[in-house]
């Protein structure tokens, strides 16, 4: 609970650099302040204090927050976290105090408060404890593109806003899935990020501004730039694909149905719709063929997790959609086929395998895409995986069942099941819940129960292939349908499935007469 007599803490955004850009509202707390705080540099002049400094009142007192380091090294026990945590603690005490003496406190953000600004770590620390107010200020980004006199985004297109501290690859990957991009914290993370944009074909629309709005500004080409001169206050701007006439790269919507519509591009002909299994994760189980297609294409289009898979590079146009739209997503990829562009359909596991080829075949009969040639390019299937990772459970006769009826009746599920199990089949259950599936598990155990004994093998793969993979042995009657989710696969081991002293799972290739 505040304490009614202590002083007011209050956020104040004063802009980018130019003085005349601080809010109204901003202007009157600052020249009203008994404390005025600003965060700086070991050595270095506080840029929001330089912003200010015509509005702060003579009687205030300041208070300078010197950062320990402002790069990832120090000799803190706790390393550069560690560092920071205990300044901001440090800092907290310093502004409290004034606080707790009734002393309304002024901490001054370059831009704007709540944008990658210092302000927050004050804020999570003072709010619940006293009266606390954040004051807007103009982003450094919008003064970017005023200095360019360039539009960001245009009418449905996304702007995204990155840190240029990530890891490049991660970087030009989420740069070739947005439109328009502002990317922040530079300096010495320029030269990565020139090649991020090189690399998700943005270079040639990338723009740098230096010290937007201040008396130093400058702006020119990104390819221009040396990186040697680049200092912290600077950012990149890339226009949005609308404006530079390229298509989106989030997949468009379908075609309706036999309407013949696409997406425009070259009219040399149909070319072949390659269909690709990525495998279940690890870039050593993507096949070489595969590897191989998705080099020679432009267009990558699939669910969001497995487009992501695929290595950014210059020129590929990556068109990600939801996990329930597969012929939408077919009819997208078929359109762009026919217009002769090379595109390659992605899925996890085996494309073939309850993924995206049926469904691009189901697309395929519409006769407006009657002349696209489809190739299927196997992969490597999450069932194998899981069965290797186990041993050879799949060494004889099985089957493979998803549990998921949102294309199929409950009761066509069960009737299946019924059937291997009479059969004494291995079985591989694929989709066996999901957030909105929670009771089949449950229900396929009982079904199975009905014909297999409780001791019957069960393996359970979660995540096989990727970091924090599981791999559990269990037996039908202690299989506790809860633990499973949507990142599991299941294999039911037939009557003859057995475990071998150091725990393998095997099934037996011959069958008893």
């Amino acid at each position: 609970m505040n304490d009614a007599t202590a002083g007011r803490f209050h956020g104040v955004g004063v802009g980018p650099g130019d003085p005349e850009l601080i809010t109204l509202k901003a202007a009157r707390l600052i020249a009203a302040a008994d404390v005025v705080a600003y965060h700086s540099g070991v050595g270095k002049r506080s840029n929001a204090r330089r912003i200010a400094a015509g509005l702060i009142p003579a009687t205030a007192v300041e208070e300078e927050l010197v950062y320990p380091v402002t790069v990832g090294t120090t000799d803190h026990p706790g390393g550069y976290e560690g560092a920071l945590a205990d300044f901001y603690e440090e800092s907290a005490a310093r502004l409290a105090a004034h606080l707790d003496a009734g002393r309304d406190v002024v901490l001054l953000a370059e831009g704007d408060p709540l944008f990658y600004g210092s302000y927050m770590y004050m804020h999570d620390r003072l709010a619940e404890r006293y009266a606390a107010e954040i004051v807007p200020g103009v982003p450094a980004y919008a003064a970017a593109a005023v200095a360019t006199a360039t539009p960001l985004v245009r009418q449905t297109d996304v702007l995204t806003v990155l840190p240029g501290t990530l890891p490049e690859a991660e970087l030009a990957r989420r740069l070739a899935d947005t439109d328009g991009a502002v990317i922040m914290k530079l300096g010495r993370t320029f030269p990565a990020v020139r090649r991020a944009l090189a690399t998700a074909g943005r270079l040639d629309h990338a723009l740098y501004v230096e010290r937007a709005s201040m008396p130093e500004e400058r702006w020119l080409p990104v390819d221009e730039v040396d990186p040697a001169t680049v200092p912290y206050f600077s950012l990149i701007v890339v226009t949005g694909d609308s404006r530079n006439g390229r298509r989106s790269r989030t997949a468009s919507p379908a075609p309706a149905p036999g309407s013949g519509a696409a997406p425009s591009g070259p009219s040399a002909g149909p070319a072949e719709l390659l269909v690709v299994g990525l495998g279940p994760g690890p870039g050593e189980w993507l096949t070489p063929e595969a590897n191989a297609a998705l080099a020679s294409v432009d267009h990558v289009v699939g669910y969001r997790a497995y487009v992501d898979r695929v290595p950014q590079r210059p020129g590929l146009a990556r068109h990600a959609s939801g996990n329930t739209v597969e012929v939408e997503r077919a009819r997208f990829a078929l359109g762009l086929a026919r217009d002769g562009e090379r595109v390659a359909v992605v899925s996890g596991g085996d494309a073939g395998v309850f993924g995206m080829a049926a469904a691009v075949f189901e697309a395929a009969e519409d006769p407006a895409y009657a002349d696209v040639p489809i190739r299927v390019l196997p992969g490597v299937s999450a069932v194998q995986a899981v069965a290797a990772r186990a041993g050879a459970p799949i060494g004889a006769d099985f089957a493979v069942v998803s549990l998921s009826d949102r294309l199929k009746p409950w009761q066509v599920v069960e009737r299946r099941l019924r059937a291997v199990a009479e059969a004494d089949l291995v079985l591989a259950v694929y989709n066996p819940a999901s957030r909105s599936r929670t009771t089949q598990v449950a229900e396929a155990r009982r079904v199975l129960l009905e014909h297999r004994g409780p001791g019957t093998v069960v393996v359970v793969g979660r995540d096989i292939g990727r970091p924090g993979e599981t791999l559990t042995v269990t037996t039908l009657g202690e299989l506790r349908p809860e633990t499973i989710d949507m990142k599991c696969l299941l294999l039911v081991g037939a009557s003859a499935t057995r475990l071998t002293p150091s725990g393998r799972v095997w099934t037996p290739r011959w069958v008893a007469s």
